[in-house]
């Protein structure tokens, strides 16, 4: 039989294989787009974690100390990064102490030849020193937050076999492994996980490798030490700083509160610099960054935990960042701090989850030190009705305090010794600013309130109420 077709049913036939070949063809480009955007994605990671492995195989080692099998016991071992495809993600929670070296020729057995015979004390490249900066940070993949502790270096402590000294000590006396030791005892236990020093000839070519940072200048500072060619002049306001300008804000402790103020401003910076330099680009630019700090840091973090805790930061929002500085108050002789024991229990409690037999206690508004700092530039008398809110609300330990003047657009709710719970009710209670946990507020305060332009505004709305 002869199976004749009609125009119609050829032209049916010809637009459905047509059809067939397109969808085949969609489904095929489909697949190949596909293949081509997971190959690309292997490629970057591959490309990364290459990048990190040439740094690790062709430089420096980062771990420079050579800690003995006792030393190497203080820090825990256990890893804290995953592995394979997950080498950048955490897994657990980790505590990790940085010191920052400021070393000269005296502090070091054999200083370098060239040193020997200058008219000065210059800097030298090495982690025997007195530690100038010291922090213990909580990376936290469970709560998605990160803590940061300043310690100042003027700390009286107990120093296992040494006495009472001041805790920048540690490390001349034994390194890292007692530094974390002493540490963790003053802070009722907390344990510490790794380690970094890095010196300060590090830390302004590290800022540079970031591409400098953004911060307001508190106030002019001018300082000459001729000895060590230390030379510092900055003008007060807001401006981009490079390395070298950058460690003179952070050098700078020629003021009313010595090393205390240079802590604040070291928490100014590590927010502007966690702000602007925190971003995804960050992971790619790491090898170049290791590289250009590599002979200026010694940590016993691996490259790959390197590599967790930077991406732990870049996933990390920025109101879930907190810095707090050690609870204490200056001692009447020898420029100590002197730490206060019940303080630091309740902060460890709360921020480091250590273990105590204290209960928490309820917090009375009437006994929180409320401290105004004015950022508007506006007469005092818009202060007023902020004070009275406060007194209506049961705050009456409120008083007006000196402000660095950094013009604010909202109003700063500063938590100065790490109580967000009070500062958040008080933001609460006023309806408007933004809680910061940290340290940079009034020293003798418990909440300082940095007051931005939004309160000019709810005040207005507050005393014009509009009719209905």
């Amino acid at each position: 039989m002869t199976i004749q077709r009609t125009s119609a049913q050829e032209n049916h036939s010809t637009n459905t294989n047509n059809l067939s070949d397109k969808n085949a063809s969609n489904h095929k480009s489909g697949r190949w787009l596909w293949f081509w955007v997971a190959m690309s994605g292997i490629a970057m990671v591959s490309a990364t974690a290459g990048a990190l492995l040439a740094v690790s195989l062709t430089s420096t080692p980062l771990m420079q100390a050579s800690l003995s099998a006792d030393e190497a016991a203080v820090f825990d071992g256990d890893r804290i990064s995953g592995s394979g495809l997950r080498f950048s993600e955490l897994t657990r929670p980790v505590n990790i102490l940085i010191m920052g070296m400021s070393v000269l020729p005296p502090d070091v057995r054999n200083p370098p030849g060239e040193t020997k015979n200058l008219k000065y004390l210059p800097q030298v490249n090495s982690f025997d020193g007195l530690a100038d900066v010291m922090l213990l940070i909580k990376f936290d993949p469970e709560k998605k937050k990160l803590v940061m502790l300043s310690i100042p270096r003027d700390t009286r402590t107990q120093i296992d076999g040494h006495g009472f000294k001041k805790i920048n000590s540690t490390n001349v006396i034994g390194g890292p492994a007692l530094t974390a030791k002493t540490v963790s005892n003053l802070l009722d236990g907390v344990g510490i996980d790794r380690y970094i020093r890095i010196n300060v000839l590090g830390v302004g070519k590290l800022i540079d490798a970031l591409g400098g940072v953004t911060v307001y200048v508190p106030k002019d500072m001018k300082y000459q030490d001729d000895s060590q060619h230390l030379y510092i002049n900055l003008k007060k306001g807001k401006q981009h700083l490079n390395g070298d300008q950058a460690l003179q804000l952070l050098r700078f402790r020629r003021d009313e509160n010595g090393d205390i103020g240079r802590i604040q401003r070291q928490q100014m910076v590590m927010r502007a610099l966690m702000e602007q330099s925190l971003n995804p680009a960050l992971v790619t630019q790491l090898p170049k960054v290791l590289n250009v700090v590599k002979e200026h840091i010694d940590t016993n973090l691996t490259l790959e935990e390197v590599g967790a805790l930077v991406g732990f930061g870049l996933r990390t929002n920025r109101s879930n960042m907190q810095m707090l500085m050690l609870p204490g108050q200056f001692g009447q002789q020898g420029g100590y701090w002197i730490p206060d024991s019940q303080r630091i229990n309740s902060m460890v409690a709360q921020h480091f989850e250590v273990e105590t037999d204290s209960t928490p206690q309820v917090v009375n508004p009437a006994s929180l030190r409320i401290a105004i700092q004015d950022s508007t530039g506006s007469d005092k008398a818009n202060l007023r009705p902020l004070i009275r809110a406060l007194e209506k609300s049961g705050y009456t330990n409120v008083y007006v305090a000196k402000s660095w003047g950094e013009p604010l657009e909202v109003t700063h709710i500063v938590a100065q010794q790490g109580d967000g719970s009070s500062a958040e009710s008080i933001r609460n209670t006023l309806g408007i600013g933004e809680v910061r946990v940290e340290s940079t507020g009034n020293l003798g305060s418990d909440i300082s309130i940095q007051v931005g332009k939004d309160w000019l505004q709810h005040r207005e709305i507050l005393e014009n109420p509009v009719q209905p």
